[in-house]
C-alpha cells in the first residue's frame, strides 16, 4: 500500500487513532499534517514524527470554520495538495441517560464529531477536487450502527457520521474523490479510559471487563489495527470503493 508522493491530513492526531494513521502513513512514504485542538500533543507529535517523513503539525478546533479553513491553507502550503484527509477528530462526552442529559454535553460533541466532519468536508472536498482525486476517510463507530444507554450524544454523532459519509460520497465522486467510514470497535485509547470511569468511577477495569467480554475476540482493539484498515482505504487498492462504512469490531458484527 505505497503512499509515497501522497499527502495527508489528520485530525484528532494528537494521540489515539489519529497518531497511529499518522505513523502507518509516514511509513508508506506519505507526507502529513497532523492537526489537533491540543497544541502542545501537535508540536510533540510532529516532532516525533518527523523522525520518520515529512510531518508537519497545526493547532486547530474543527468546529470552529476558520481553523478548518486555516488547516487547510496550511496543508495546501507545506504540502503542495491533499490526497488523503482523515477526517479523524472526535469526543466521546458524558455519560448521561436521555432523561438526564447536559444539553452542553449534547451540543458539545455534535460541534466537534458532527459539526467537525461536515467542515472538513466543505473544505477539503474542494482542495480534493482540483486535482481531480482523493481519499477522505471518516472515523465513525460501531456506535453508529448500534444504541448503547448512557451514550446517546455520541451514538446520536457517529450515526450522523455515517450518513454524511454516504451523502459526500455521493457528491464528491464526479470530482473522482472516494469518501468512506471506518467503524472501530472499543479502541485502547484514551477515550475508551474516559468513558468506562464515567460508567463506573470506583471500578473502570470491571467496565473495561464487561465490553471486552461482549467481543468476540474478547479484546479492545489496538488503534494500529485500526490505521491499517485506513491505510488501505487511503491507497489506490481501494480505488473502487466509496460510499462504504468498514466495522473493525473483533467479530461484533452490529449490522
Amino acid at each position: 500500500m505505497d503512499l509515497k508522493g501522497k499527502s495527508a491530513v489528520i485530525t484528532g492526531a494528537g494521540g489515539g487513532i489519529g497518531l497511529a494513521v499518522a505513523r502507518a502513513f509516514l511509513a508508506e512514504g506519505a507526507d502529513v499534517v497532523i492537526v489537533d485542538l491540543n497544541e502542545e500533543a501537535v508540536k510533540k507529535g510532529a516532532e516525533k514524527l518527523s523522525e520518520h517523513g515529512t510531518c508537519f503539525g497545526i493547532a486547530a478546533d474543527v468546529a470552529n470554520e476558520a481553523d478548518v479553513k486555516n488547516y487547510v491553507t496550511f496543508a495546501e502550503e507545506k504540502l503542495g495538495k491533499i490526497d488523503i484527509f482523515v477526517n479523524n477528530a472526535g469526543i466521546e462526552g458524558k455519560y448521561q441517560l436521555i432523561t438526564e442529559t447536559d444539553t452542553a454535553n449534547f451540543d458539545a460533541v455534535i460541534n466537534v464529531n458532527v459539526k467537525g466532519v461536515l467542515l472538513g468536508l466543505k473544505h477539503v472536498i474542494p482542495a480534493m477536487a482540483k486535482h481531480k482525486s482523493g481519499s477522505i476517510i471518516n472515523t465513525a463507530s460501531v456506535g453508529g450502527m448500534i444504541g448503547s444507554p448512557g451514550m446517546a450524544s455520541y451514538i446520536a454523532s457517529k450515526h450522523a457520521v455515517i450518513g454524511l459519509t454516504r451523502t459526500a460520497a455521493l457528491e464528491a465522486v464526479d470530482h473522482g474523490i472516494r469518501v468512506n467510514a471506518v467503524c472501530p470497535a472499543p479502541v485502547n485509547t484514551r477515550m475508551m479510559r474516559s468513558i468506562e470511569s464515567g460508567i463506573n468511577p470506583e471500578n473502570p477495569e470491571g467496565v473495561k471487563d464487561g465490553f471486552a467480554a461482549a467481543i468476540p475476540m474478547k479484546r479492545y482493539a489496538e488503534a494500529d489495527e485500526i490505521a491499517q484498515l485506513m491505510l488501505f482505504l487511503a491507497s489506490d487498492k481501494a480505488s473502487y470503493i466509496t460510499g462504504s462504512q468498514y466495522t473493525v469490531d473483533g467479530g461484533m458484527n452490529p449490522n
